[in-house]
Order: C-alpha cells, then sequence, then structure tokens
C-alpha cells in the first residue's frame, strides 16, 4: 500500500512538472511580451504617440468597446488629437491584471484585465475592460495586428455609490454656486424642467447662479433613493431650501425656507456620471 501511495505521488509530481514545462514551451516569449504589454500601457497613460506607433502594426484591426473600428491611422490621429487637447482634463492612469499569453509560434494570443483609474474632481473612478490582442514577430519585432476590448459592467452597487455621490456634490455645488463644478456634472442636454412648468437648461442654471442671480442660503436633502438601469440611474428625494439675499433684494426679509421632492436622472457617458434632467414639485 505505502508503496502505491508513493508511486502515485510520483506520478502527479511528473505530470504536474510536464504541465508547468508544457505552459512554458507554449509562452517562450511571454516575459518579452509581458514587458512590451506594460510599456505600452505607461506611453498610453500619458498619452505617448512613439510607444502608440511602436506597439500597433501598420495592418492592426482595432474594435473598442463601444464598438467602432480602427485602423492605425485612425488610432494615431485619436492619440495626437487627445495630445491637443486641453492640459487640465484628468488624466488616466492604465494597468494590466490576470494576464494570460498562448503562443504559436511567430504569433501569440494575449489576454488580460485593463484597469483605468481616473481622478476627476476629487473622486477616483476605476474602469474595467477584458482586453485580447494578436501579436506578430515580424523581422524579430513583436506587434499588435488585432486588438479586442470589452468594458466589464460595475456592480449594481458599486454603481448606485457612485450615483449617490455625484447627486450629492450636484446640490452642494448648486449651494455653494460652484458653477466650475457643474459644468463637470451637468450634461450638455441638461434640463431643469420645475413645477410650474418653466424649464431650465444647464447653460441658463449655470449663468444664474454664476451672476448671483439665483443664490441659496440652505439646501438639504433627505430620504433619497437610487436606482439604476444599466447605463441609466433615478434619483428621487425631498429637499429643504431657502433662497440667499441677493444685491438687488438686501433690504428685504430673506424668503422663508420651503420643502419639495425632486427627481434626478443620470446617464452614464464614458465612464462618468451626468445629470440629464431634473424635475421639481413643491409640497
Amino acid at each position: 500500500m505505502g508503496n502505491l501511495v508513493s508511486s502515485s505521488i510520483v506520478v502527479i509530481a511528473l505530470v504536474l512538472a510536464a504541465h508547468a514545462q508544457t505552459k512554458q514551451v507554449l509562452a517562450p516569449d511571454a516575459g518579452e511580451l509581458t514587458r512590451l504589454l506594460n510599456e505600452f500601457l505607461a506611453g498610453a497613460s500619458r498619452n505617448d504617440s512613439a510607444v502608440h506607433d511602436r506597439f500597433w502594426a501598420e495592418d492592426v484591426i482595432y474594435t473598442g468597446s463601444g464598438g467602432r473600428r480602427r485602423g492605425k491611422a485612425d488610432i494615431m490621429r485619436d492619440v495626437r488629437a487627445a495630445t491637443s487637447s486641453k492640459a487640465d482634463s484628468p488624466a488616466t492612469i492604465y494597468s494590466a491584471e490576470d494576464i494570460r499569453i498562448q503562443q504559436y509560434g511567430n504569433a501569440a494570443v494575449l489576454a488580460f484585465r485593463l484597469v483605468g483609474t481616473t481622478k476627476r474632481d476629487g473622486q477616483t473612478e476605476v474602469a474595467n475592460f477584458l482586453n485580447s490582442g494578436t501579436f506578430l514577430k515580424r523581422q524579430g519585432k513583436w506587434q499588435v495586428v488585432n486588438w479586442q476590448a470589452t468594458k466589464m459592467p460595475r456592480s449594481a452597487e458599486e454603481s448606485k455609490k457612485e450615483v449617490a455621490a455625484i447627486e450629492a456634490a450636484f446640490h452642494q455645488a448648486v449651494l455653494t454656486s460652484d458653477v466650475k463644478k457643474l459644468e463637470s456634472l451637468l450634461d450638455e442636454s441638461f434640463i431643469w424642467t420645475h413645477r410650474t412648468g418653466e424649464q431650465m437648461t444647464r447653460q441658463q442654471l449655470i449663468q444664474r447662479l454664476g451672476s448671483g442671480e439665483l443664490k441659496y442660503a440652505k439646501l438639504e436633502t433627505n430620504n433619497v433613493t437610487v436606482n439604476v438601469f444599466g447605463e441609466a440611474a433615478v434619483v428621487r428625494g425631498s429637499s429643504t431650501r431657502q433662497y440667499a439675499a441677493t444685491s438687488a433684494t438686501a433690504n428685504a426679509v430673506q424668503p422663508a425656507p420651503w420643502k419639495l421632492f425632486y427627481t434626478l436622472t443620470f446617464v452614464n457617458k464614458d465612464g462618468m456620471w451626468k445629470a440629464v434632467a431634473m424635475h421639481t414639485s413643491w409640497v
């Protein structure tokens, strides 16, 4: 019995050793390919066009997570356009997790989880993608000839927390008349519909807050609920508000607080939740 157990252990050890050796043989260039990937992600994080030019083959086919298919000329044009954009735009740092490599001679398939981390307005946003690329070795140089990116959906709880934070930031920006913050939180199509039927656009809200025509002394929210439906979210709650005295009404009696109900609708655009509509009604 002892000999049988010992023999079994030896067989298992040999199988495991053979499996490990087979994996190594299947991807002898795994180290180099991993290095190329990490160098590319570091360069992509700083939007380095030279790194992009080195990484992509001239005949590459790139299918993005949004369904757009591009060639190398399209990729390089987008990189240069992003480089020439505003310097104060938030940067995204890219890294790779769960890297898997399968090599077939001068061809190799690399699959990994791409993690994009963006710091925007004091908040950290993290997006995850499942990426896979096909590398071809030509004249001793590995380059990507095919690339596929698939965005991984956030969990419902993660999305709820993100939307709740954005909703709170929106009301804080309205209270403090922080128009720069509002510009980052409101979609261009944003409309605020009041109980009277009056509609206020994004630009009108920003102008009124910026000029002091609209100013709050008090703005509190209560009973806030968040519901997420894929790339859309609906926030409902009640709010106690009070107008502040403006320069035009400095000698007037400050209006009394009042209570209203509100519904805010958000959509997720390029990983960022934006408010597109708000409806309010007085109690």
